[in-house]
């Protein structure tokens, strides 16, 4: 068996879909003897991972998946190894450095202090 690492991707649709488009991409890692095993189980994934639900204001919240548009082999698991990497372009990279310095603050348990301003 080998390990691959899929994206799956998630369409976030609300009420009539009138906002920001939304969607969500999942690493999963998948144990198959060969990538079209890999791929199959992850669209089987993806499949069963569709649901929906009604928000607090009774809006219909759907999370359609797309596909799995990305998958790599991992030749051997090691110790701070490199799963994933995407390039990212923000409109306004202060504001994306400053999300992000959030994001790591409360993983930490610790309230984010921009030492910085």
């Amino acid at each position: 068996m080998q390990w691959f690492v899929t994206k799956i991707v998630y369409q976030i649709i609300c009420g009539n879909g009138n906002h920001a488009p939304q969607f969500d991409e999942q690493l999963r890692l998948i144990s198959a003897s060969d990538r079209e095993e890999a791929w199959k189980r992850a669209y089987e994934i993806g499949v069963q991972g569709q649901y929906s639900f009604n928000n607090q204001r009774q809006e219909l919240v759907q999370w359609r998946f797309i596909n799995v548009p990305e998958m790599n082999t991992l030749e051997m698991l090691g110790d701070g190894m490199e799963l994933y990497s995407r390039i990212e372009e923000p409109s306004d990279a202060d504001a994306y450095i400053s999300w992000l310095q959030v994001k790591a603050a409360s993983l930490r348990g610790q309230e984010y202090i921009d030492i910085h301003s």
